[in-house]
C-alpha cells in the first residue's frame, strides 16, 4: 500500500467513525424517548365531567341515648379524629341525641331526583344533599326499596342540575375498567378506579342479589354512590364491602343497573315498587333431586308449593314441576326465577317452560302483584323478606350428588328403618302431639336415627311424608313398598315430598345405596 493510499484509508475510517458517533448522538435520545413509560391513560377528563353529579348525603336522626352503641375509639392525632368527633357530637348529654351519618348519591334528573342506598337514609329525620361546589339542599324521600337497598330522593334546585345516565351493566365483562366516585369517610368527591372483578355475586343481602364485584376502592361513605363505565355511564350503585378492618381491601359490591334501573323508575314514578308475583315456593334442584327426577342436569327451580289464592292456584304450575325457562329467560338456579318474576310486569301473561312427569311442556301464566305483606303468611319457611318465590330450608341437602350413607349395603333390601326413619299413622293423637295442621296428609315421621341418611337430609320427627316418587303415601307399609320397588328398579335415591307441621312443603332425595 502506497503512502497516499494509506492516508486516504485513514481519512475514510476517521470519517465513518465520526458519522457513527454523530448518528449515535442524534438517535440515542430518540430511542430513550420512545421507550419512556407514560403510565395508563388518565381518567381526569372523564372524572371532571361526572363529579358534579355525585353528591354527599348527610342524614340526622334523633334517638334515645340507650339505643346507641359505643363510640369508636380513634387514635389521638388520627386524620379522621375531627370527622369522628363531629360524627358523634353531643354524645355525652342525656335524653334524646342527634346521630349524624354520611353516604353518597348521584343525580339522575336535572330537576332534582337523586339515587342512593336505602341503608344510607333509613330512619333519618333530616336528609341533606351536599354538592361538589359546596351548596346544600334539603332532600325528601320519594320512595325506598329495602329488598334491593335502593332509594330515590328529591331536591328543589334553583337551576337544572348536572345529571348522569344509566348504562347497560349486562355488557360489562370481567376485567373491564370502572370508576367509583363518592364520599368515603366524609371526604367528598373522591375518585377511585378498578376493574369488574366478578358478576352475579350473591352475598345474601336480599332475595334479588346479583352484585357486580369490583376492586375499585370503596369505603364507608361510598354507599349509594355510582360505579361508572369508561363511557361515563352508571352501571352500578355501590352498596357493600367485605372488610375485616372497615376499610377497602379491594372487594366491593354494586347493585347492577340491569336490576336497579327498573326499581328506580318505579320509585320515581309511583313512590314504591310493583313486582310480578307467580305465587309458588321453590327450592334448588340439587344433583340428587335431578337424578331422582330423571333430569339431565341440576338446572332449574323446583316448585315445592303453590300459594293459596296465587296466580297459578288453578293448576298451570304444579308442585313437583321444575321450571327451566321463564318469559324467554333460562333458569339456571332458583334465584334466577326469583329475579325474573320480580322484574316482570304485573298482569303480564308469560310463557313458562317446565318439566312435569319427565316431559317438557310450556304453559302460559298471568302474573299477579307481589305485596310486601301478603294477606296470608304464605306458609313462609325461610328468612327471605317476603312470601314470594322463596327457598325452603335445605338442611342436609347434598352438594355433590348422591353419596352412599352407609345405612344400606348395595343390593340389600331397603326399608324406612334402613334409612333411619320410624314411621306411624297420622291420626288425631299425632296431630295434637306435633301440632300438625288438618290440611297436612300423609305418613308421620315419629323418629329419625342420628347419623342416618334421613338425618343427613334434615328430616325430623313431626314432619310428614306426603309423596314418594310422586305417589301419595297413605300408610307406613306403603312407604316401605315404594322404597323397595325403587331399589329393585336400580334407582339410587328416593324423591320425597315432605311437609312440616304447618304444611310447608319441600323435596328431598334420600340415597337408597
Amino acid at each position: 500500500m502506497t503512502a497516499n493510499a494509506s492516508t486516504r484509508s485513514k481519512r475514510l475510517m476517521t470519517g465513518l467513525l465520526g458519522m457513527a458517533l454523530a448518528f449515535g448522538a442524534t438517535m440515542g435520545p430518540v430511542r430513550m424517548a420512545e421507550a419512556q413509560p407514560t403510565g395508563p391513560e388518565s381518567v381526569a377528563n372523564l372524572a371532571e365531567g361526572l363529579i358534579g353529579a355525585v353528591v354527599n348525603i348527610a342524614t340526622s336522626q334523633n334517638v334515645k341515648e340507650e339505643e346507641r352503641g359505643p363510640m369508636p375509639q380513634v387514635p389521638e392525632g388520627s386524620p379522621f379524629q375531627e370527622f369522628f368527633d363531629d360524627f358523634y357530637k353531643n354524645r355525652e348529654g342525656g335524653g334524646n341525641q342527634k346521630v349524624n351519618s354520611l353516604g353518597s348519591g348521584f343525580v339522575i334528573d336535572p330537576n332534582g331526583f337523586i339515587v342512593t342506598n336505602n341503608h344510607v337514609i333509613e330512619n333519618a329525620d333530616d336528609i341533606e344533599a351536599i354538592f361538589s361546589d359546596g351548596s346544600k339542599l334539603k332532600a325528601k324521600l320519594v320512595g325506598t326499596d329495602p329488598k334491593t337497598d335502593l332509594s330515590v330522593l328529591k331536591v328543589e334546585p334553583p337551576k337544572p342540575l348536572t345529571a348522569v345516565k344509566f348504562g347497560d351493566s349486562r355488557k360489562m365483562r370481567i376485567g373491564d375498567w370502572v370508576m367509583a366516585i363518592g364520599n368515603p369517610f366524609g371526604l367528598g368527591g373522591s375518585v377511585s378506579v378498578g376493574i369488574v372483578s366478578a358478576r352475579g355475586r350473591n352475598i345474601n343481602a336480599g332475595p334479588y342479589d346479583n352484585f357486580i364485584q369490583t376492586d375499585a376502592a370503596i369505603n364507608k361513605g361510598n354507599s349509594g354512590g355510582p360505579l361508572f363505565n369508561m363511557d361515563g355511564e352508571v352501571i352500578g350503585i355501590n352498596t357493600a364491602i367485605i372488610s375485616p378492618s372497615g376499610g377497602s381491601i379491594g372487594i366491593g359490591f354494586a347493585v347492577p343497573t340491569e336490576l336497579a334501573e327498573n326499581v328506580i323508575r318505579q320509585l320515581k314514578e309511583f313512590g314504591e315498587t310493583r313486582r310480578g308475583w307467580l305465587g309458588v315456593r321453590i327450592q334448588p334442584v340439587t344433583d340428587a333431586v335431578a337424578a331422582s327426577l330423571g333430569l339431565k342436569s341440576n338446572k332449574g327451580a323446583l316448585v315445592s308449593g303453590i300459594i293459596k289464592g296465587g296466580p297459578v292456584e288453578n293448576g298451570q304450575i304444579q308442585t313437583g314441576d321444575v321450571i327451566l325457562r321463564f318469559d324467554g329467560k333460562d333458569i339456571s338456579e332458583s334465584r334466577d326465577l326469583v329475579r325474573s318474576v320480580a322484574e316482570s310486569t304485573v298482569g303480564a301473561e308469560v310463557e313458562v317452560v317446565l318439566v312435569r312427569d319427565g316431559k317438557e311442556q310450556t304453559v302460559k301464566v298471568k302474573l299477579g302483584r307481589l305485596e310486601d305483606e301478603p294477606a296470608e303468611a304464605e306458609g313462609e319457611v325461610t328468612e327471605a323478606p317476603s312470601g314470594e318465590e322463596t327457598l325452603p330450608p335445605q338442611a342436609g341437602e347434598p352438594q355433590q350428588g348422591d353419596q352412599p350413607s352407609g345405612e344400606a349395603a348395595p343390593g340389600a333390601p331397603v326399608s324406612p328403618e334402613k334409612l333411619g326413619l320410624s314411621l306411624g299413622a297420622l291420626d288425631d293423637a299425632a296431630r295434637q302431639k306435633f301440632s300438625i295442621a288438618e290440611s297436612v296428609e300423609g305418613v308421620l315421621i315419629t323418629d329419625v336415627k342420628a347419623g342416618s341418611a334421613a338425618a343427613e337430609k334434615g328430616l325430623v320427627a313431626g314432619e310428614v311424608i306426603v309423596e314418594v316418587a310422586q305417589e301419595f303415601m297413605e300408610t307406613p307399609d306403603r312407604v316401605g313398598e315404594v322404597l323397595q320397588r325403587l331399589k329393585s328398579e336400580g334407582r339410587r335415591s328416593a324423591h320425597m315430598m315432605i311437609a312440616n307441621p304447618a304444611g310447608d312443603l319441600r323435596f328431598v332425595a334420600i340415597p337408597l345405596e
